[in-house]
């Protein structure tokens, strides 16, 4: 060898070896930087990245976000989709969505709206999970199901709403005693 190289590689030996990016998120937070952010910023990782690699070892259990696994329950409702929603295939996806449909009618049965709510979130999650890993076929089922779910109107029909709108606007406008105290103490 030459002496050039043989100088090189010495000076690699000497050199700190360089750490993951797993590896510096653990170092940080164990050295007292515990804030998500704060080491995403200095390790040049993602937050989701951070999170799911805290929360793996063991080290924060609060931490939720599109990437988050479904093993980590996010709340009580969580129970109730866990291993139950994917995206691998069409078939994997549809059947998913039957999982949804099924919680979201016991949900409203039971009047749990945060129930509903969280279907709708985890119906959410799924569609972004496969529509930016390529997945757009096995997207687009969940997509489906969500803009179903969002385009029930609110109300039965127009007249309807014009109907309680008037009512409100009536109950708001109606003498009630305080109001006739006032006009006549002014």
């Amino acid at each position: 060898m030459t002496e050039k190289i043989q100088k090189n590689l010495f000076e690699k030996e000497d050199k700190q070896t360089i750490q993951s990016k797993k590896e510096m998120i653990l170092s940080l937070f164990n050295s007292g930087t515990t804030e998500i952010e704060v080491i995403s910023a200095i390790s040049g990782a993602k937050p989701s990245y951070v999170g799911s690699v805290l929360q793996r070892e063991g080290l924060i259990d609060n931490y939720f976000d599109l990437y988050t696994s479904t093993n980590y329950p996010m709340n009580v409702y969580s129970r109730h989709f866990r291993g139950k929603l994917g995206f691998k295939d069409v078939f994997t996806a549809k059947r998913s969505v039957e999982n949804l449909e099924e919680s979201y009618r016991y949900f409203a049965n039971q009047q749990d709206r945060a129930g509903q709510h969280h279907a709708l979130e985890m119906a959410l999650t799924m569609f972004d999970r496969a529509r930016w890993t390529g997945k757009l076929e096995e997207g687009e089922i969940y997509r489906r199901w969500l803009v179903g779910k969002l385009s029930q109107p609110l109300v039965d029909n127009v007249k309807s709403m014009e109907s309680h709108l008037e009512k409100r606007e009536n109950a708001e406008n109606a003498e009630t005693p305080e109001k006739t105290q006032l006009k006549l103490a002014a």
